[in-house]
């Protein structure tokens, strides 16, 4: 299992947007690092909301888990695309969010991995009330099938910065995963 032993976003520009947008930016930090142990207080001291680590870079998830609670942030877990979210399912119940990759993480521009969808629509039918984020090639074309499947957290790089209007996209992809919500709540 390899992930990068370097940080693009690294606590220092946490800090300074921090600074800049006050209190009300909800930071959630991806940590597709080697050791995510090592950024844990440094993330909290910096101003992130949620540490989101890959179960795949850790020999014990409960431990960082309580680390980050510890340091005053959410807990995302999240898992690369050849991991069964049954690996995942221990963890459920102590985590705020479940990331599932819908590419192999290190690259922008990625083509969506729609195979992906089963183990996001396994996570909501198991655990209704957790939030779960997918990320990965996700934009216009993907979104329905992202949001039909359960997810109701998005990434989404590319499709917006792309786009000749980023605010439109921006709105259809949260008004795609709000409509999916609200028919998941009504069909309960």
């Amino acid at each position: 299992m390899h992930f990068v032993p370097n940080i693009t976003f690294g606590h220092p520009v946490v800090e300074s947007l921090r600074k800049q947008l006050g209190q009300d930016p909800f930071f959630d930090m991806h940590m597709m690092v080697s050791r995510p142990e090592q950024w844990v207080k440094p993330m909290a001291v910096a101003g992130a909301n949620q540490y989101t680590f890959h179960l795949e870079s850790t020999e014990n998830p409960g431990a960082l888990i309580k680390d980050i609670r510890e340091n005053g942030m959410k807990v995302g877990l999240a898992i690369k695309p050849g991991t069964t979210v049954e690996y995942l399912a221990p963890w459920a119940n102590q985590i705020d969010m479940a990331l599932v990759m819908t590419v192999e993480p290190g690259f922008g521009g990625q083509k969506f991995m729609e195979d992906m969808m089963p183990k996001v629509h396994w996570l909501r039918t198991q655990f209704p009330s957790l939030d779960i984020e997918v990320d990965g090639g996700v934009g216009p074309d993907t979104i329905h099938k992202c949001a039909e499947a359960g997810a109701n957290m998005i990434v989404s790089g590319s499709a917006i910065m792309r786009s000749d209007d980023p605010r439109s996209v921006i709105n259809l992809l949260r008004n795609v995963c709000s409509e999916a919500a609200q028919k998941r709540s009504l069909d309960r």
